[in-house]
């Protein structure tokens, strides 16, 4: 049996930013719709290392495969040279059960099937028109974010911090550059945050980074890095305070994301979690309906996410004749 085998430089050439969105976006509706099957998420911390290891898996009704993902972090990778993250997708025909797909996508997929999450968050609970960003975070993801963000809304303005201040300059000028958007780095993330109508946090912290009194009416706060159960970006008090909190998967939400911290510390009751984003999507709820409220959305990367961007690069890779193949 032949296995289809793609490398991360074939695998960009095969989807992108807007076409991930638009997969994500019917990933969490299939969600909400109960046409899904998602297993739990297998998480491995090496802290020696300084490493984490993410197992997600997923199937989307209708579509030919489903798909288990690796994805990894290594934070002390950068002073050896090495990226910080890798990873690769296997993809399994759902009929037969047969391994089809072998995706060595360095980890790319799941960048960007987490920043389409972020988009369609803040496409769905965000102003629509705003005059100020902040980026809590200056790595890889954050990048990511920014691209993706800009497929649903573009802030006049992004204000950038990072624990490094040159590396957020480093950002500052890369996505001012790539992107013709003013942006610019600041000294601290309170300075970041105030004022800014549409926030994203994108560090792999431990201790919250946002504290609730900074952020303003009618702000819309997106929260990526707590994908752990000891990861923390926000102040649990901020949930407390928001008037919608949403989760891209409430289940996972309440063992690994700012909502698992803000319920067991006893600041937000589980029954004032507004609703998953699926359900947005799906138009089952309301997304934001007043100007002057606040919005969190707690992602935490759900299974169903990996599964429909892997099912459109294996497809687009068919339909192409590309890739080269294993014999097994």
């Amino acid at each position: 049996m032949k296995i289809l085998v793609l490398n991360e430089r074939e695998i960009r050439s095969l989807i992108t930013p807007a076409a991930a969105l638009e997969a994500v976006r019917d990933a969490f509706v299939r969600l909400a719709r109960g046409q899904a099957v998602l297993p739990g998420v297998i998480n491995l911390d090496l802290p020696r290392s300084r490493g984490e290891v993410h197992v997600k898996g997923a199937h989307l009704e209708g579509t030919p495969f489903f798909s288990i993902k690796e994805a990894a972090g290594f934070y002390d990778n950068p002073r050896q040279g090495l990226p910080v993250g890798s990873g690769l997708i296997l993809v399994f025909d759902a009929a037969s059960g047969l391994l089809r797909a072998l995706l060595c996508d360095n980890a790319y997929l799941t960048e960007l099937r987490t920043a389409s999450a972020g988009a369609l968050a803040a496409e769905l609970l965000a102003r629509r028109e705003i005059e100020r960003a902040a980026m809590i975070g200056c790595g890889s993801q954050a990048r990511y974010q920014l691209e993706s963000l800009l497929l649903v809304r573009r802030p006049k303005r992004l204000a950038v911090w990072g624990r490094r201040l040159d590396a957020a300059e480093t950002y500052a000028r890369e996505m001012e550059a790539k992107h013709g958007l003013p942006v610019v780095a600041v000294a601290n993330a309170r300075e970041a945050v105030l004022g800014a109508e549409l926030i994203v946090t994108v560090t792999p912290s431990r201790e919250p980074v946002v504290e609730a009194g900074w952020v303003s009416a009618g702000a819309h706060v997106t929260a990526v890095g707590s994908d752990g159960p000891d990861k923390i970006e926000l102040d649990p008090a901020l949930l407390a305070r928001a008037d919608k909190v949403v989760a891209d998967r409430l289940d996972q939400c309440l063992r690994l994301g700012e909502i698992h911290h803000a319920v067991e510390r006893g600041v937000l009751a589980l029954e004032r979690v507004y609703g998953e984003l699926g359900e947005i999507a799906a138009g089952t709820k309301a997304g934001r309906t007043r100007d002057d409220e606040i919005t969190v959305a707690d992602l935490t990367g759900v299974g169903v996410q990996d599964a429909a961007v892997s099912n459109l690069v294996v497809a687009e890779a068919q339909r192409r004749g590309m890739g080269g193949g294993l014999e097994i």
